[in-house]
């Protein structure tokens, strides 16, 4: 990808370079982010996430017609009776009938069961985050039962997953909550509670790395363009897949995996992609490659559950009830908005108040969360990516400080990225409370840029679920407030990462040691000057991409 000097200079400037922890320096310091438009799609510290987000990144939601107001179907806007039936009889209809917007007009409404959005093409909108209100007054442990961890223990499963408003295909939504119900506890990913709901398409059989967006494949009689498939790559015994998302640093050879049974459930991975072309055998894909296609790794391209595509949330609060935060890992499932097996999904202008989750994208791609909030008493994840969670924005966004102290015994995450995630962003943000939570579970090529943290939450994670850091981590241009390094400041613990104009901090809190031993080749830049040029590393990328 040639990119000329006139637009490297339009993008952004200098950013000053300081060896820091044995960091790499190839050749003499240089302009960091000139370095990186060189080689966008391959830089060894900084990921491409220049089509992060709905429709890669799109400035626009579509404006659809309105189908349906909820009134019509017996909704309350005064809270007296359960609107939650009416509410989903609506978007039902709505979504069977080719899609448009449910709007759901000013007022305060109560829901007593899950609102359920399992349908393309929908749009649910309020009248603004300020009119318009969802008042839940059951959790989802009442209304679909508890949910234990497939890994074992006491834990509640609703401490990271599922939504009072909830973004899932209808026969994704079915299974799962059959599950739960039966206690068969299960995978929530875009393969089934089994991992078992795909099939072969094409085995990719030459080598392609990272960066190409051409792979050569076997027979592409099953594939056309426009196409939303996986890309399957499964982990051999060496682990060479694992250690590749490590940045192949020396220690990651040395790394036992043997016991880290979490992390290992989540191989083979699984990234989806729309195909973009198909010539021959010859099949090119709508975004570069974020890892190698080596043979060892058995590439292949697969179908997936169908996924909901194209539905979002627009301008309501999600308000839950004002009681205390329950213990660590004992959630009750009072939780906002959960978007999950969704493509090409979003929200904008949605605030969630007292939940214990605020919003979790599980096994989602390229959902925007836009001018969203999560306030009120204070909870254990205010955002979460996990389980294959791919090329997601959240801009514009807002954690408030809690309203009353934290309980004793319960945990207060951030914004989160875990279980093989990769490619997202939390772009523009103020964070009252929390932290930069990387929850273990080899996340990788993650950024977290123009950001203002009260750096008091912690991260989380079982050991069973193996490293907190994959490589190409970038946090860049980040303001914290109590000059506390935990969780921010990576140069030390995260392989092939980059911190590039960080507030001075101090390490106390939290500690963290780096999981593999040896060179991280890490890059510090403009340490101690949150202000660097430029000033948010996404909307940098988005500058480049050609038409």
């Amino acid at each position: 990808m040639a990119i000329s000097r006139r637009r490297i200079l339009q993008a952004g400037g200098a950013v000053a370079l300081v060896p820091r922890h044995g960091a790499h320096l190839p050749g003499p310091p240089e302009d960091l982010w000139a370095e990186y438009v060189r080689t966008p799609f391959t830089h060894p510290q900084i990921p491409w996430v220049g089509q992060a987000g709905y429709a890669g990144g799109a400035r626009h939601f579509p404006r659809r017609p309105v189908r349906a107001d909820v009134r019509h179907y017996g909704a309350r806007p005064d809270g007296s009776a359960d609107a939650a039936p009416a509410i989903n009889r609506a978007i039902e209809r709505v979504g069977a009938s080719g899609g448009g917007t449910v709007l759901i007009p000013a007022g305060t409404y109560r829901i007593d069961d899950v609102v359920r959005l399992g349908h393309s093409g929908v749009t649910l909108r309020g009248e603004g985050s300020g009119a318009t209100v969802l008042r839940a007054g059951r959790s989802l442990t009442d209304i679909v039962g508890p949910y234990g961890s497939r890994y074992g223990g006491t834990k509640s499963a609703w401490s990271w997953a599922g939504g009072l408003v909830w973004i899932c295909p209808r026969d994704r939504y079915r299974t799962l909550t059959d599950a739960i119900r039966a206690q068969d506890w299960p995978f929530e990913g875009w393969t089934g509670n089994r991992r078992d709901a795909w099939r072969p398409l094409a085995r990719i059989t030459a080598p392609a790395r990272q960066g190409d967006r051409t792979v050569t494949v076997d027979t592409p009689d099953a594939l056309r363009p426009g196409d939303r498939v996986l890309l399957r790559l499964a982990d051999p015994a060496d682990h060479s897949l694992l250690n590749h998302m490590a940045g192949d640093v020396e220690g990651s050879a040395a790394y036992d995996w043997s016991d880290k049974t979490k992390v290992l459930s989540y191989v083979p991975h699984e990234w989806p992609v729309r195909i973009a072309a198909v010539h021959g055998r010859r099949v090119t894909l709508a975004q570069p490659l974020p890892l190698d296609a080596r043979p060892a790794w058995e590439p292949m391209l697969t179908t997936l559950v169908t996924p909901v595509v194209g539905t979002g949330v627009e301008g309501v609060t999600i308000e839950l009830p004002d009681i205390p935060q329950a213990p660590h890992l004992l959630d009750t499932g009072y939780n906002g908005l959960a978007v999950q097996c969704a493509w090409d999904c979003w929200a904008d202008d949605v605030t969630v108040v007292n939940a214990d989750n605020g919003f979790l994208l599980v096994a989602a791609k390229a959902v925007t969360l836009r001018r969203t909030r999560v306030s009120g008493r204070g909870g254990h994840h205010p955002y979460a990516c996990r389980e294959g969670a791919h090329d997601n924005l959240v801009e514009d966004f807002a954690v408030d400080a809690r309203t009353v102290p934290a309980p004793a015994g319960t945990q207060l995450h951030g914004i989160n990225v875990e279980g093989l995630s990769s490619h997202n962003v939390w772009s523009r943000g103020r964070m009252g409370m929390g932290t930069f939570d990387t929850h273990r579970g080899l996340p990788f090529a993650n950024v977290r840029t123009e950001i203002t943290v009260n750096n008091d939450g912690s991260h989380g994670g079982d050991a069973s679920a193996g490293p907190l850091y994959g490589a190409r981590f970038a946090h860049w241009n980040v303001t914290v407030t109590n000059g506390r390094a935990g969780c921010v400041k990576i140069d030390d613990i995260a392989p092939y990462s980059s911190t590039v104009g960080i507030s001075e901090v101090t390490a106390f809190g939290q500690i963290d040691v780096p999981d593999f031993t040896g060179p991280l080749h890490s890059r510090l830049a403009s340490y101690g000057n949150p202000a660097v040029t430029p000033r948010n590393l996404y909307e940098a990328q988005r500058a480049l991409r050609r038409p």
